[in-house]
C-alpha cells in the first residue's frame, strides 16, 4: 500500500486540485459566454447551498481519515474496514436527507434569501449531487487515512471532467428555453461528474481491500458512536466556514437592492463577486486544502505514537507551506488582477476591482484551514469552531452593514471576508501556541516569504508593462510575466533559506523505492 509524506501527499492533491480548479475555468469560459454575468449569479445563487452540504457532511470523511490512519498504524486492517463500511451508511443517509430536504423546499429557499425566483432551476440542478457527493466523500476518506493521496487526486480531474462536459453540453441544450433553463443544466453537471468520480474510486477500494486479505469482518458498534463524535465538531466548523459564502448568498443580493439596485443588476454583481473573483481566489487555496487534508492523518498519527518533536516539526512545516502559497497568491492577484481576468475570462473583466480586493483575504483563508487542521488532529474540535463563529459574526454584521451603502456595494461583503477570516486566525494563532507550546518563526513563516512575493511582484509587473509594449497583447505579456514571477519566487524561496532544494526534493520522492516494490 503506498504511503506519500506531508509534502508528497500535499503535493499530488496540490496539483491535482489546481489542474481541477483550471478545468473549472475552462467551464467558467464557456458558460459566462453562454448566460453572461447574470447567468453566473442565478449558478452561484444555489452554489453556497451546496458549499454548505459538504461542510455539514465534511467532518466524517476527516473523522474516516483520522480512524483509518490510527488503526493502520498499529495494522488493524480488519478496523478500517469497519469504519468504511459504518461511515458509507451514515453518509448515505446524511447525502439523501439533504437532497430529499432541497426538492422539497426549494421554492421556500428561494422565497427566504430573496433570490431572483430564475435561480430556482439552478438549485433543483445541484439538489441530486448530494447523494453522490457523500459516497465520493467517504471514499476519499478512506484513501486519505491510508497516506495514499493519489486516488483522491485522479478522482477530483474525472469529477472535474465530467462536471465540465456535462454542464456544458447541458447547459448548450437548455439555452433556447431560457438563462434560467441552461443555468440549471450547469449545476446538473456537479451531479455527473460526481458519479463518475465515485465509479472509479469504487474500483480502486476493491483492489485495496483484497490486498488485506481479510475473509470475516466482525460487527463494531463502537465505531459509529466515535465517527460520530470526532465528526461532529469537525462538521461544526466546516459548516460555520461554509456560513461564510453562505452569509453573502442570502445577504449580498438582496441588500444591493436595499442599495438601490435593481435585481438583474444585484444579480450581476453577486455573479462577479462569487462566479468570477471567488473562483480565482480558491484556486491557490486548493493547494491550502491539500495540505489540509495530508496533515490530519499524519499529525494524527504521531500524536496517537507520542512522537513529539515530529509533531513539532509537522507543524512548523504545515504553517510555513500555508503561507508560501497564499501569500505570492495574494500579491500576484492584487496586482495583477485586471489582466488574469481578461486572460482567464476572454476579455470579460468586469469583476477585476472585486478580485483586487478579495485577493487580501488568501492568506488569512489559508492559515485558518491549516490551523483548523492542526488542532483537529490532534483531537482539539471545538475551539477551531468557536473561534470560525467569531469571525462569521464579525462577517456578517460587517456584510449586513456595508452592501446596502451605495458607494460601498459588493465591497461591503469582500471587506467582511478578509475581517471574519483574519480575526479567526489570529484567535487560531493563539491556541497553537498555548496548546502545542510551539514556537512559530514569522521570520520564514511570514517576513521571508513576504519579501520574496515583493521581489517576485517587481519582477513580474516590469516584465509585464515591457512586453506589452511590444506585442500590445495581454495574454501573451501576462502568461509570461506570471511564469517568469514562479521562477523568481522559486529561486527565492532557496535563496533566503525558506525552504531547501534538498529537503524538498528528498521529502517528496522519500517513497519512490518503496512504491516501486
Amino acid at each position: 500500500m503506498k504511503k506519500h509524506s506531508l509534502i508528497k501527499g500535499t503535493f499530488i492533491l496540490g496539483i491535482a486540485g489546481v489542474f481541477a480548479k483550471f478545468l473549472g475555468l475552462f467551464f467558467r469560459w464557456p458558460l459566462i459566454m453562454l448566460i453572461g454575468d447574470e447567468g453566473i449569479g442565478y449558478y452561484q445563487m444555489a452554489y453556497p447551498l451546496y458549499l454548505f452540504f459538504i461542510a455539514v457532511s465534511s467532518g466524517i470523511p476527516v473523522a474516516i481519515s483520522k480512524m483509518v490512519s490510527e488503526r493502520n498504524a498499529i495494522g488493524d486492517y480488519e478496523g478500517i474496514i469497519q469504519v468504511f463500511r459504518k461511515s458509507l451508511i451514515l453518509m448515505i443517509f446524511i447525502g439523501g436527507g439533504f437532497t430529499a430536504t432541497i426538492l422539497i423546499l426549494s421554492k421556500s429557499i428561494v422565497r427566504i434569501f430573496n433570490w431572483d425566483y430564475k435561480s430556482y432551476y439552478s438549485l433543483l440542478g445541484i439538489a441530486i449531487a448530494p447523494i453522490f457527493i457523500s459516497i465520493m466523500s467517504t471514499f476519499r476518506g478512506f484513501f486519505q487515512g491510508m497516506q495514499n493521496m493519489t486516488p483522491t487526486a485522479i478522482s477530483q480531474i474525472i469529477e472535474q471532467l465530467g462536471r465540465v462536459i456535462i454542464g456544458i453540453g447541458l447547459t448548450i441544450i437548455l439555452l433556447p428555453k431560457g438563462i434560467e433553463f441552461a443555468a440549471g443544466g450547469a449545476s446538473l453537471g456537479a451531479t455527473a461528474g460526481a458519479v463518475l468520480g465515485n465509479i472509479y474510486l469504487y474500483r480502486k477500494y476493491r483492489n485495496i481491500k483484497s490486498e488485506f486479505n481479510i475473509k470475516l469482518i466482525r460487527d463494531d458498534l463502537d465505531i459509529l458512536s466515535k465517527l460520530i463524535y470526532i465528526s461532529i465538531p469537525i462538521s461544526l466548523g466546516a459548516t460555520v466556514s461554509s456560513v461564510m459564502s453562505l452569509i453573502d448568498s442570502a445577504l449580498v443580493p438582496g441588500k444591493l437592492v436595499q442599495g438601490g439596485l435593481s435585481y438583474k443588476e444585484a444579480t450581476v454583481l453577486y455573479g462577479q463577486l462569487t462566479g468570477k473573483a471567488f473562483v480565482l481566489v480558491n484556486v491557490p487555496l486548493t493547494v491550502s486544502m491539500a495540505l489540509c487534508t495530508s496533515i490530519v492523518p499524519i499529525i494524527a498519527e504521531y500524536y496517537i505514537l507520542n512522537r513529539r518533536n515530529e509533531l513539532v516539526h509537522k507543524v512548523n512545516q504545515a504553517i510555513k507551506f500555508s503561507t508560501v502559497i497564499s501569500i505570492p497568491a495574494f500579491i500576484g492577484l492584487f496586482f495583477l488582477s485586471k489582466p488574469i481576468m481578461s486572460l482567464l475570462f476572454l476579455g470579460n473583466y468586469e469583476g477585476a476591482k472585486i478580485l483586487k480586493y478579495l485577493s487580501i483575504s488568501i492568506p488569512f483563508i489559508a492559515l485558518c484551514q491549516t490551523f483548523t487542521s492542526i488542532l483537529q488532529g490532534v483531537g482539539v474540535y471545538i475551539i477551531p469552531v468557536i473561534n470560525l463563529f467569531i469571525g462569521c459574526v464579525v462577517k456578517f454584521f460587517i456584510t449586513r452593514s456595508l452592501v446596502p451603502i451605495e458607494i460601498i456595494n459588493v465591497y461591503g461583503a469582500v471587506i467582511g471576508t478578509i475581517l471574519g477570516y483574519s480575526i479567526s486566525t489570529i484567535l487560531n494563532i493563539i491556541c497553537i501556541k498555548r496548546m502545542l507550546k510551539v514556537k512559530i518563526q514569522y521570520k520564514k513563516v511570514i517576513l521571508a516569504p513576504l519579501l520574496a512575493s515583493i521581489i517576485m511582484i517587481l519582477g513580474v509587473m516590469t516584465s509585464y508593462n515591457l512586453i506589452y509594449k511590444i506585442t500590445l497583447k495581454n495574454s501573451i505579456s501576462c502568461l509570461i510575466s506570471i511564469i517568469f514571477g514562479i521562477i523568481i519566487y522559486s529561486i527565492l524561496v532557496i535563496v533566503l533559506n525558506i525552504f531547501e532544494y534538498r529537503d524538498v526534493k528528498n521529502k517528496l520522492w522519500k517513497y519512490k523505492r518503496r512504491e516501486k516494490r
